[in-house]
């Protein structure tokens, strides 16, 4: 009242409700919604109004709160509560020698049993493993430097399709027919294969693999040889007719 501050304002600027505003100034706390409540609206309010809110709040302490059953119990001497508190036993020391004792007799018989197997025999069956294990990665290297030597041509259509295909002497394979859908396509296996293709209506697989055959204004072809594949001119495709 004497700094001319209008509960509104108040309100306005700490976010508390007037009512609640009017409700501390009149010390009547049971209209608060609870005592966290309390001590938060005493804080903002003190600090708003530029007032000692540790003051204020330990006020409120002392009036308003009862002390639980804690804080009015009576605090004990120190030495009863050590009296009081049971006393820990030690490990015995013929616990300890037992422990380490145990320790070694297991350590030397590790030690013993590393040392019994590390004789001839075991000598002997080490030499075995390493030679058997070299022998298998020289067979592994052999089976690898085998390259294939021929290439295998798997075609099936999905449209009307021309087919020629001659192998690398120039014999025809597929003299130049004309396959439908539902159709069989004879597989043909050579050291090198030419094929020409009237269009892409037709799903083709080298030596197992998927090859994609691409649209084309006109005829397609393909060099096919163990080692891959390339794409051949109008000029380069064999001709069956």
């Amino acid at each position: 009242m004497r700094a001319k501050i209008d509960i509104n304002e108040v309100e306005t600027r700490t976010k508390i409700r007037a009512k609640y505003l009017r409700a501390m100034e009149n010390e009547e706390w049971d209209l608060l919604p609870g005592e966290v409540y309390v001590k938060s609206f005493l804080r903002t309010y003190g600090d708003y109004l530029g007032l000692d809110t540790r003051q204020l709040i330990d006020d409120f302490r002392r009036r308003y709160e009862r002390l639980d059953d804690h804080e009015l119990r009576p605090i004990a001497p120190l030495g009863r509560d050590r009296d009081r508190q049971p006393r820990r036993r030690g490990i015995p020391p013929w616990l300890v020698i037992a422990a380490v004792l145990v320790i070694v007799v297991v350590v030397l018989f590790v030690v013993g049993k590393n040392n019994s197997g590390s004789g001839p025999h075991s000598t002997t069956q080490a030499r075995t493993t390493t030679t058997h294990h070299a022998t298998h990665r020289r067979r592994k290297r052999r089976v690898h430097k085998a390259a294939p030597t021929t290439v295998k041509l798997q075609l099936q259509p999905t449209g009307q399709v021309y087919v020629c295909l001659v192998d690398g002497g120039g014999k025809k394979l597929i003299p130049g027919l004309i396959y439908n859908v539902g159709q069989t396509i004879p597989t043909k296996s050579s050291s090198t294969l030419l094929l020409t293709l009237g269009n892409n209506n037709v799903k083709m697989k080298v030596n197992g693999v998927s090859v994609p055959v691409p649209a084309s204004a006109g005829s397609i072809g393909y060099r096919l040889v163990p080692g891959g594949h390339s794409a051949l001119t109008a000029a380069q495709q064999p001709k069956c007719a």
